[in-house]
């Protein structure tokens, strides 16, 4: 990992400094899909990012954990054991890999392997990633399964498991190396509320117990004020607003006609699910209805 000298706050574990991710468009043309997206994850938050359909936050995801090169801009960490932050984008293949060591991910499907039993799935990263005897990796399992209410479900193959059950293995598996941070995308996707509440509160019983630093991508409302410390709303590849939960339950709750301008009234048509509003016309056919029937 190369070492940089940056202004990153002493509490942030990660800084996104200006970031661009741009692809080439069906005309040859570039598509800035994020453009100069710049914000803080601080330790031991949960920051939620969330848009519409389209906006990003997936691409950004993928940024965050090294499965995407950005295009221009810095995205900077600063863990345990690290001096100084470095920059993710100056890193080579074999960095994004110990990088990879220091973070978990629980993927929208849980994204469990079919082929192994719930107790292999967890055990693998530690199979792979740590030098640990086989007695000490089933004693880790069983903890990690304990922790999300799986252990009676140890044997049982991915196809045997509810969706929910699904995301509680993946996220075992997730927290198998003791990450410093975990990412989510859309934990809450396919669940229904009773077990998207569920989810969601293991999910704060978790980043409490084990102190984690936690990043959710998420698009479900109801989720995003449960488990929010701080929250970002992007549209269109750029960032809108950055703030604590309350500002955005304050924006939520005020009528449109009070909000001080179209961004405003851009992230309160969003957060309240309005059919009405800056993010789509009444002609239907605004760039964000158009992501929609495109299936973006």
């Amino acid at each position: 990992m190369t070492n940089v000298a940056v202004d990153v706050p002493n509490n942030a574990v990660i800084a996104v400094r200006d970031l661009v991710m741009s692809f080439a468009g069906p005309d040859g043309r570039l598509v800035h899909v994020l453009d100069g997206v710049s914000f803080e994850v601080y330790a031991g938050e949960t920051l939620v990012i969330m848009g519409g359909s389209g906006c990003g936050k997936s691409t950004l995801l993928n940024c965050l954990i090294g499965e995407l090169r950005p295009t221009d801009g810095h995205i900077y960490y600063r863990i345990k054991g690290m001096n100084q932050p470095v920059d993710l984008r100056a890193m080579n293949e074999k960095g994004l890999n110990e990088l990879r060591k220091r973070f978990g991910i629980l993927f929208q499907s849980g994204a469990l392997f079919n082929s192994m039993t719930v107790a292999e799935n967890i055990a693998l990263p530690l199979q792979e990633h740590s030098y640990v005897d086989s007695s000490i990796i089933d004693i880790v399992v069983t903890l990690k399964l304990q922790q999300v209410h799986m252990l009676e479900h140890r044997d049982k193959m991915p196809a045997q498991l509810s969706g929910g059950q699904k995301k509680r293995a993946g996220l075992a598996r997730a927290t198998a190396l003791d990450p410093e941070i975990l990412y989510y995308d859309e934990p809450s996707a396919g669940l229904d509320p009773v077990t998207s509440a569920a989810i969601d509160q293991l999910m704060m019983d978790l980043s409490k117990k084990l102190q984690v630093t936690s990043v959710v991508v998420t698009h479900e409302m109801d989720s995003a004020f449960r488990i929010a410390d701080r929250m970002v709303m992007l549209d269109r590849g750029k960032v809108l607003k950055i703030g604590r939960r309350e500002e955005f339950e304050s924006l939520r709750d005020t009528s449109p006609e009070r909000l001080a301008n179209d961004d405003e009234r851009l992230i309160h048509q969003f957060l309240c699910g309005d059919p009405e509003g800056p993010l789509t016309k009444a002609d239907g056919t605004s760039e964000y209805e158009k992501l929609i029937i495109a299936g973006e």
